[in-house]
């Protein structure tokens, strides 16, 4: 398993990385319209993730057959967060926005970690993940007050 310090550091990032991402998206979203937004931004994505592939030679994507057929449907998922982020950032504000997105996301997790689920390591739901979640909700619900 990795580094305690690799994990915070990539997971930061990645937080600072929507953090930046959401309000841009909300800008087109609010300009263009809320699917333009998320065909933008995964069109953008698209291209970012062509030019890599290509310096890498195509990396691992000769394996794609190997993917189970449901997982395709992720990206269906991304056009949904990014066209729910475009909606309610200028609505309810950004950190209200995330809250309530992180609050979901753990929601999830925790259920698909009890259960396995998507190849996920098995993470029983223990009287310490509830206090954790608790704490969360709580403070979704502070935030929107």
């Amino acid at each position: 398993m990795p580094s305690i310090i690799l994990i915070l550091t990539i997971g930061v990032i990645a937080g600072v990385t929507v953090g930046i991402q959401a309000p841009m998206a909300s800008v087109i979203g609010e300009k263009l319209g809320f699917l333009e937004s998320a065909f933008i931004i995964h069109l953008g994505g698209a291209i970012v993730a062509l030019f890599l592939l290509i310096t890498l030679r195509g990396g691992n994507l000769g394996n794609w057959r190997e993917v189970p057929w449901y997982v395709y449907g992720a990206g269906g998922f991304g056009v949904l967060v990014i066209s729910a982020v475009s909606f309610l950032i200028p609505r309810a504000g950004a950190a209200t926005t995330f809250v309530v997105i992180v609050a979901g996301q753990l929601l999830i997790a925790a259920f698909v970690d009890h259960f396995g689920l998507l190849s996920a390591p098995v993470r029983e739901f223990n009287l310490f993940r509830l206090v954790g979640l608790s704490i969360v909700f709580g403070g979704v619900w502070l935030t929107l007050k």
